[in-house]
């Protein structure tokens, strides 16, 4: 489904904070580094593993490209667009169960538990990426970014999603005595940062065999917080830390400058729409809208 990008007819429109971090920051590092910080949840990822053959890179690759199109629907899309969008999702969710070998039970995956985490670890990994991209963010910004973000939690079927930024660091700072770099954890961020690519899959999308998938994949573990990269095994302590966050700092306010400077033709058409409308918001008004 391509989203139809009108200028009051979606979720968020042209004056939201959604809007100036979907249209500035690169989308495949946010991704791979929310599902990176999903992975530490054992439950989360032994549900996903047991129902999706993660080890097949072209199922893997058609989880990412799924992902950021639901992305791009519930971001610029309709109302309607957005929502028939993860009815799909959820009814697919709410027929899908795990099992959790510490204790022998079976727990679905749509839990509140589980859709929790997965909210709270994409939020994160969206302002943190543009914030290191180079997104000019006020701490007012960043709350009406989490705040506008409840209205994709209900969506997904989660209750009560946090309303600012506050709430959200409370929230994963609560999750983590929880969470555990497990087996599964381990393997899915190996494959994350260097995906074992199949000839078809290679011959399709050459993008990826020239390494932008690698390389999306270690911006985003490079940005991962110290706790959650030292879960994962990589220690060296708080100069190991700012030395990766600089040099992934780096990449990334490169990688936006290069987006933001490609002809009109090769952006995909709903941020160029997007673009358009938060331009002709600021003309008209005058607003401190980006764009």
């Amino acid at each position: 489904m391509k989203a139809t990008v009108t200028p009051g007819g979606g979720l968020f429109g042209p004056q939201s904070i959604t809007w100036r971090v979907h249209t500035e920051t690169p989308a495949w590092p946010a991704a791979l580094r929310a599902f990176q910080l999903q992975a530490l949840h054992p439950r989360t990822i032994r549900g996903l593993a047991q129902n999706c053959l993660l080890d097949d890179p072209e199922v893997a690759h058609a989880r990412l490209r799924h992902h950021l199109d639901l992305l791009a629907v519930r971001t610029f899309g309709t109302r309607e667009q957005a929502e028939h969008a993860y009815e799909r999702v959820r009814r697919v969710h709410a027929r899908l169960v795990g099992l959790d070998p510490d204790t022998g039970t079976l727990f679905r995956l749509d839990e509140q538990e589980n859709l929790a985490w997965a909210h709270c670890a994409e939020v994160s990994s969206h302002l943190e990426l543009a914030r290191r991209s180079g997104v000019r963010l006020s701490a007012a910004d960043r709350d009406a970014y989490v705040a506008e973000q409840r209205h994709t939690a209900l969506l997904a079927g989660l209750a009560d999603a946090p309303g600012d930024t506050a709430e959200l660091e409370a929230r994963i700072e609560e999750t983590r005595p929880l969470l555990a770099a497990t087996e599964e954890a381990r393997q899915a961020v190996r494959r994350s940062v260097s995906p074992p690519l199949s000839l078809k899959l290679a011959l399709r999308t050459p993008a990826l065999a020239l390494g932008s998938l690698p390389a999306a994949g270690a911006l985003a573990f490079a940005t991962l917080p110290g706790w959650a990269r030292r879960m994962y095994g990589c220690h060296g302590g708080p100069v190991a830390d700012h030395a990766a966050g600089y040099a992934a700092g780096t990449a990334l306010k490169a990688l936006r400058a290069a987006a933001l400077a490609l002809p009109e033709r090769l952006v995909a058409p709903e941020i160029r729409a997007a673009r358009g409308l938060m331009r002709a918001v600021t003309e008209a008004s005058g607003a401190d809208v980006a764009a």
